[in-house]
C-alpha cells in the first residue's frame, strides 16, 4: 500500500506537529519557493534515479537522516568525513555501516548547479533526501519544513552514547527518544522505519543466540548468515523484515511472531506498554503512514540550525574554512 498524497487528516497532523514547538517556527515549507524553486524537484529526481539503481539505498538514506538528527539536531553533522578530528562516521552505530554519502554529495552537487552554492544546505537536502526515499519505496509523503544551517563540527562521543543502539530495552528506549523531545508514540512509529533496510550480523548475533522471545525457526534461519563466533560474518547482512526493500508493515507484523531482528525491535513487543501501538500498525496501515509522517516532521526539526548559526557547506563533507 503506497500513500503519495496527505489527506486532510494528515494535513492537520503536518501543522499540529509545526505548532508543537518552538524550533519549528524558524523553518518554513516554502523556504525555497522563491530563492531556487528548482531545489526540491532536483532533490527528488537524484534520489528516484538513486533508488531505482539501488534500492537499498533509500534505507541507508533514511538513517544517516535518523543518525544525524540524534547528534545534536538536523545539522549534517553526520556528513563530516574523516578529516574531521571528531567525524561521526567513526562512531560505533555508524563505523562501516553508514552508507549513501555518495549519493548526498550527488544531490548537493546537481542542486547547487540549479540553485548556486551558498543556497542549498546540507542539511536540508539530507532531510528532503530522507523524505523522497521512503516516497520511492512506496511509504508516505509529507511536507518537510526547510531552512536549516549546517554545524561546523562534528561530535563523536555524542554520536557514541545518543543513538540509540540495537541491544537496547524498551525503558533504554523510551529515555533515548524522551532525550530528543520524542514520545512513546513517535518511538513506535520511527522504529517502524526498519521496515526498510538490512543489518550487518554483529548487531544482531546475540539476540539470535541469546535471546528466548525469538521465534526458534526464525533464529535458526538467521544463524546460517551469522556464525556465533565474533569476528565471523561480522559485516554478513540479513533484512530487518522480511520485505526490506519496500516500505509497508511487515516490520510490525513479524514482531508479533518473534521475528525481530534487532534486540531493540522486540522489545516494543511481547508483554509491554507499546504492545497495541505494534498491533495497531500492523492492522492498519494508514495509521502507521500517518503517524510515521508526524513522527518524521518532529524528528528533522529537532535542534535545527537557523539564521546566523551553522553555514551552507559548499561541500557536505568538509566545512568551509
Amino acid at each position: 500500500m503506497a500513500l503519495h498524497f496527505l489527506d486532510m487528516a494528515v494535513v492537520f497532523l503536518v501543522l499540529a506537529a509545526a505548532a508543537s514547538t518552538r524550533a519549528y517556527a524558524a523553518l518554513t515549507p516554502d523556504y525555497y519557493e522563491h530563492i531556487c524553486p528548482q531545489a526540491l524537484p532536483t532533490i527528488k529526481r537524484v534520489v528516484w534515479n538513486a533508488v531505482q539503481e539501488e534500492r537499498r539505498i533509500g534505507a541507508s538514506i533514511l538513517r544517516l537522516h535518523f543518525h544525524d538528527c540524534f547528534v545534536n539536531g538536523c545539522d549534517a553533522s553526520i556528513l563530516l568525513d574523516e578529516s574531521h578530528p571528531n567525524s561521526e562516521r567513526n562512531a560505533g552505530p555508524n563505523f562501516r555501516s553508514a552508507r549513501g554519502f555518495e549519493v548526498i554529495d550527488e544531490i548537493k552537487s546537481e542542486v547547487d548547479k540549479a540553485c548556486g552554492r551558498s543556497v542549498v544546505s546540507c542539511a536540508d537536502v539530507l532531510t528532503v533526501a530522507a523524505r523522497d526515499s521512503v516516497v520511492a519505496l512506496g511509504g508516505p509523503w509529507w511536507e518537510v519544513l526547510l531552512g536549516r544551517k549546517d554545524s561546523k563540527q562534528a561530535f563523536l562521543g555524542v554520536a557514541n552514547s545518543d543513538i540509540p543502539g540495537p541491544g537496547m530495552d524498551l525503558p533504554a528506549l523510551i529515555n533515548s527518544f524522551a532525550k530528543q523531545g520524542l514520545d512513546v508514540k513517535d518511538l513506535v512509529a520511527l522504529s517502524g522505519g526498519h521496515t526498510l533496510g538490512f543489518a550487518q550480523c554483529r548487531v544482531f548475533r546475540n539476540r539470535i543466540y541469546g535471546d528466548s522471545n525469538i521465534d526458534p525457526w526464525f533464529a535458526n534461519s538467521l544463524k546460517k548468515v551469522c556464525p556465533q563466533v565474533a569476528g565471523n560474518g561480522d559485516f554478513n547482512l540479513s533484512g530487518l523484515d522480511s520485505t526490506p526493500v519496500n516500505f509497508d508493515v511487515n516490520y510490525f507484523t513479524n514482531l508479533l511472531y518473534k521475528k525481530g531482528l534487532l534486540h531493540s525491535d522486540q522489545a516494543l513487543f511481547g508483554g509491554v506498554s507499546t504492545d497495541q501501538l505494534v498491533k495497531s500498525y500492523a492492522y492498519n496501515p494508514k495509521l502507521f503512514w500517518d503517524d510515521f509522517a508526524y513522527s518524521m516532521i518532529k524528528m528533522g526539526n529537532i535542534k535545527p540550525l537557523t539564521g546566523y548559526e551553522g553555514e551552507i557547506r559548499l561541500k557536505c563533507s568538509k566545512v568551509n574554512y
